[in-house]
This record gives C-alpha cells, sequence and structure tokens, in this order.
C-alpha cells in the first residue's frame, strides 16, 4: 500500500492482507541499506493471524520518494508522522539494528503511539568501524563484503540455511546493491552519531523486548547490557537470545524472530487493548 508523509510517497508493505479496524498493528522498521522485504515471514504471518501489517520502505530506501533522512531522530520524527497518516491503534514497534534505534526514539518521543516496543539486534550506542564507514562511502562492493562477514554465522556464509536453496548472503547483497548511492552511509552514519539511546530508554515506559542472537559480531548480546540497564525499574523489560544465529537474524533464524515477537505480543495483549 502507499501512504504521504510529509507530501511523499510511502511504500509499505502489509503482509499481504488489508488492514483491518479494531485490529492491533504490528510495525516494523528494517535498518541501513535494507527495506521491508526483510520482514516477509514475520509480517506474512503476524497479517495472517488476527494483526494489522505496516512494513515501510524508509525515506529513499526501496519504493519510498526521498529525501532521505539523515539522523536517527529525524527518523524518529518521520515514523511518528507515518504512524499519524495510518491512522492505526495500538501499536507494536519493532526495529532491527538501525531500525532499533529508530524505534527507539519513536516510543520515546511519541509514547502514547507505541504500546509495546521491540528492539533486535540493538545496542546503544551503536559505533561503526571506520573502515566499514569509509568504504560505504568510497568502495560500495567492499562495505557490501563486510557487512555480509560481519552479519551472519559462519554456518550461514558456508551456505547453510532454513530455507533450502537459499544464498542468504548473496540475497543481502543484492538488497544493498538495490538502495541507492550514498543510502548505505548516510544510514551508518546516522547510527554512528546517535547519542541519544540511554536517554531514550529511560524514557519508554511500555514493555519492551530485547531480542539478541548468540553469534551476532555486530550488535552482540553482551553489549547490550548497558541499553537494559538504561530503562526504568517501572519499564517492564524482556530479554530474549536466540542461539544460532548472527545479526541477520530474520534471515538465519526467521522462525525464532518471529515466536519472540509472537510470544512478546502474546504476554502484554492487555497493552494492545485501544485505550479510551
Amino acid at each position: 500500500m502507499k501512504l504521504t508523509v510529509s507530501g511523499k510517497s510511502v511504500y509499505c508493505y502489509t503482509g499481504g492482507r488489508a488492514n483491518q479496524p479494531g485490529r492491533p498493528t504490528l510495525v516494523l522498521i528494517h535498518g541501513a541499506g535494507h527495506d521491508h522485504s526483510v520482514w516477509t515471514l514475520q509480517s506474512r504471518y503476524f497479517a495472517t493471524h488476527g494483526w494489522n501489517v505496516l512494513v515501510p520502505d524508509l525515506p529513499g530506501h526501496g519504493q519510498s520518494e526521498g529525501p532521505q533522512r539523515e539522523s536517527i531522530g529525524e527518523l524518529a520524527d518521520w515514523v511518528g508522522l507515518l504512524l499519524e497518516a495510518a491512522g492505526i491503534g495500538p501499536t507494536l514497534l519493532a526495529g532491527h539494528s538501525m531500525g532499533s534505534l529508530v524505534a527507539l526514539e519513536t516510543a520515546a518521543r511519541f509514547p502514547t503511539r507505541v504500546s509495546l516496543l521491540a528492539l533486535i539486534g540493538s545496542v546503544a550506542p551503536m559505533p561503526v568501524a571506520a573502515p566499514l564507514l569509509e568504504a560505504t562511502l568510497a568502495n560500495r562492493d567492499k562495505a557490501h563484503a563486510m557487512i555480509n562477514q560481519w552479519s551472519y554465522a559462519p554456518g550461514s556464509q558456508l551456505g547453510s540455511s532454513s530455507i533450502p536453496g537459499m544464498n542468504l548472503t548473496a540475497i543481502n547483497e543484492r538488497l544493498m546493491q538495490r538502495q541507492a548511492l550514498g543510502v548505505l552511509h548516510r544510514d551508518m552514519s546516522a547510527c554512528n552519531a546517535y547519542a541519544g539511546g540511554f536517554e531514550a530508554a529511560a524514557k519508554v515506559r511500555c514493555p519492551t523486548l530485547l531480542l539478541s542472537a548468540a553469534q551476532d559480531r555486530m550488535t552482540s548480546p553482551k553489549a547490550i547490557t548497558p541499553l537494559a540497564e538504561a530503562f526504568g525499574q517501572e519499564t517492564p523489560l524482556r530479554k530474549l537470545v536466540i542461539p544460532a544465529a548472527g545479526h541477520a537474524m530474520m534471515a538465519e533464524a526467521p522462525g525464532a524472530v518471529l515466536e519472540g515477537l509472537w510470544n512478546f505480543a502474546g504476554a502484554f495483549a492487555s497493552s494492545l487493548q485501544e485505550r479510551p
């Protein structure tokens, strides 16, 4: 479906189902250099099991018009406008990697619009290694190779996949190649510059899931502790670590990511009731 946000066309995937009034909504935010397609399994399951689903291509990504936003704060404000334009009710907002920072900042800035929050493959701060940041500007192919090397568990790099016949690293490389020149660099720069994670976490009051993967070399589960400690004691906080996946866990362990989101939503179903 297409929505208009700030006068620009935005593509949103809905899991193959039309959204219906009265249902809770799952909103999924992709990471750097990606688009809505990284969420295919999770979005389709929720859409066929009683949920509305909204999976946008961020500005300047995929099928959404630019201009691309330059910072996590600007992206969070854009997501707030997207939620308003969509006219949706109780929302589970989830984001992966860069998208997790956007989701976190959105929940802090627009608390009445976010009922549940899920941060997937997240740490704060989220620094980007200088060689990778330089490569995103000077040598895209090298940057893509570095991202694939660090994003996937060793088995996935050798051809292992939960879906027979799928080459996960080749698919990810092609996805990044489809983005316009400069998109990946600006995304990575936004992650590298974001310093508001702890402040945002302290403002969040809704139930929050921190979903990590044991073999993640970009946002290690051990590195999430400072962010977890930044949430207030009044924030219901859950942690889940998927054992056999790396940073690209939606592709490497799609069922486990889905199960984590689904169980989290079920555990806090009361938070998804329409507010008076």
